[in-house]
């Protein structure tokens, strides 16, 4: 699992070992230049004798350092400096007039070069503090940038709130623009080489971005490796900036993170990973029989939108549960038996509910948007609902509370308070709609902009676990929150929610009683439900597209995977 812990606790954990002068400065910026060595050996790999390809010489590859003040900065130049020590040219350019004085006396020791950003007015502007190195303007800056080997964003730390400012705002501005408006043709130098674009390394954090809450305030530098010291921050896991941290890279420097009883009860985010997942499946042994596995109660699709319920009760059955039943109007559960005969098209005890997909929202009043309810399928969710709180007024399908997905127009008929074992599955559209619905002065834009604190939000009113759903997936639940990225893009496709409904409805089916009594664990089910999305889409076509029904194919394979390993 991958903890990502906040600046408060990271700070916390740093502040005895600085007491006690312990060198986190050395070991995190040897630490950075030994990673950035081997990327970029890795990029100037070489095809060997046998046609296979080696890693390359880092003597003569550049590097510039884009420095900003404090200890951030420092570790960049204290690595710069045993980069210069391999053989790579470096220059680094200072952005900020308070940079740290014992890195860049390192780096100049080693051989570094340094300039000094200056207005692109010209001039000199006053005397130097950094023993007058050479003025460059943003063009030339960014123009070294371009032509390096590899790129350390050293600007800002996690001690930084808000947007770059100033000459480093400018710097990375044009970085920018000019990196993205560069073309394949751009990249052919005139003796038909090929010069790639340079790899770019955030030391700690890429610089601006929300290191707690994962917000993009202004422009920021998108790495392709992430180098971070002592443990991952929650910014490098959460949207939208988890999209600008490019490979993850912790560097051990010695915090004693969740070691102290005394201390923070968890880290700030979670990330599943696949043996994780493993060691959590539900295995059937030789006493089980299907009712005792996990019964999952499907209601889903319309005569609208048929193909809904055919997708949930497709991912269910190969999931692996015990069974899986719907209710729903004659002509779909028809379609559904069609392609999945294993269905059982009554109702009777379940273990677990997914309701919702293929549904139509019901309207402020209670009605749908086109019919007083399509094919009775809201009263058979509002009927669901009350039995999985365990209402002793619902139907009597579980005998008690029973986990439950709620996604689509299952969203609208939620009470006014849910219990935690409910999982509200989203998108950022649909969760906009939930929340103005209580209150919140929010639309789609602000949920994708801010989308940690609009699922926190959702969780707080409704008190329900939620799941929602983008290219990472984030899951609030009680002290709990789980960001998982582990589905390729091709996944953003129709349908595809509709099949992790299927799967997430069976996980809660096979530990039923533990959610019910353990309502921190749902999030957990529900991160792990997602991450076999994710995977079941990888594995359905590497690299390519695909349709929501070739995911639902995969799950058993990966399931069968992770299980196999675990």
């Amino acid at each position: 699992m991958i903890e990502a812990w906040s600046v408060a606790d990271v700070r916390a954990a740093e502040h005895p070992l600085l007491a006690a002068g312990d060198p986190l400065m050395e070991r995190a910026s040897f630490a950075l230049a030994t990673i950035v060595a081997r990327d970029v050996a890795r990029r100037r790999s070489v095809v060997g004798p046998d046609g296979g390809r080696r890693d390359g010489r880092v003597t003569g590859a550049r590097a510039v350092l884009l420095v900003g003040p404090g200890n951030n900065g420092g570790d960049t130049l204290f690595a710069g400096a045993h980069l210069v020590r391999r053989g790579m040219g470096v220059l680094a350019v200072l952005a900020s007039e308070h940079v740290h004085g014992g890195g860049l006396a390192a780096l100049r020791r080693a051989g570094g070069r340094v300039v000094e950003l200056v207005p692109e007015s010209g001039g000199e502007g006053g005397a130097s503090r950094w023993g007058d190195p050479d003025p460059a303007t943003v063009e030339d800056a960014v123009s070294r940038a371009v032509g390096a080997d590899v790129v350390l964003d050293g600007l800002l730390g996690i001690g930084a709130s808000g947007a770059l400012r100033g000459p480093a705002a400018v710097l990375v501005r044009r970085l920018v623009e000019v990196l993205g408006a560069r073309t394949d043709r751009d990249e052919r130098g005139g003796d038909g080489s090929v010069r790639s674009r340079p790899w770019v390394v955030a030391v700690d954090v890429p610089s601006g971005i929300g290191v707690d809450d994962g917000t993009l305030p202004g422009t920021v530098l998108r790495a392709d490796r992430t180098v971070t010291f002592g443990a991952a921050k929650p910014g490098l896991l959460v949207p939208p900036a988890a999209g600008a941290a490019g490979h993850g890279a912790v560097v051990e420097i010695g915090l004693a993170l969740g070691a102290d009883p005394a201390g923070p009860p968890g880290p700030a985010v979670r990330r599943l990973e696949a043996r994780d997942v493993g060691r959590l499946w539900t295995v059937p042994g030789p006493e089980d029989q299907k009712y005792t596995r996990g019964v999952l109660g499907v209601v889903a699709g319309t005569p609208t939108f048929p193909g809904a319920a055919v997708l949930v009760t497709s991912a269910a059955v190969r999931t692996g549960p015990g069974m899986v039943r719907y209710q729903g109007p004659d002509d779909v559960a028809r379609a559904v038996l069609a392609a999945r005969p294993e269905v059982v098209p009554a109702s009777g005890r379940v273990q677990a509910w997914a309701l919702g997909s293929g549904v139509p929202a019901a309207a402020a009043g209670g009605a749908g948007h086109d019919e007083p309810d399509p094919g009775g399928q809201h009263a058979r969710i509002r009927a669901a609902l009350a039995d999985a709180a365990g209402d002793p007024g619902g139907a009597t399908s579980s005998g008690g509370p029973v986990p439950t997905v709620v996604d689509a127009g299952a969203l609208s008929l939620l009470p006014d308070r849910c219990p935690p074992w409910f999982v509200l599955t989203p998108h950022a559209g649909e969760l906009a709609t939930l929340l103005q619905g209580r209150g919140e002065a929010v639309d789609r834009p602000g949920v994708e902009a801010e989308p940690l604190r609009w699922a926190r939000r959702a969780h707080e009113l409704t008190g329900a676990t939620v799941l929602l759903k983008g290219s990472v997936t984030l899951v609030v639940g009680p002290a709990r929150v789980y960001a998982q990225a582990d589905a390729p893009a091709w996944l953003a496709t129709a349908g595809a929610g509709d099949v992790l409904t299927g799967i997430l409805g069976v996980v809660l089916a096979g530990h039923a009683a533990r959610a019910v009594a353990e309502p921190g664990s749902v999030a957990e089910l529900a991160a792990a439900a997602a991450l076999v999305h994710g995977l079941a889409a990888e594995r359905a076509n590497p690299g390519g597209p695909i349709s929501a029904l070739d995911v639902a194919a995969a799950v058993p394979g990966v399931v069968c995977e992770l299980v196999a390993a675990r």
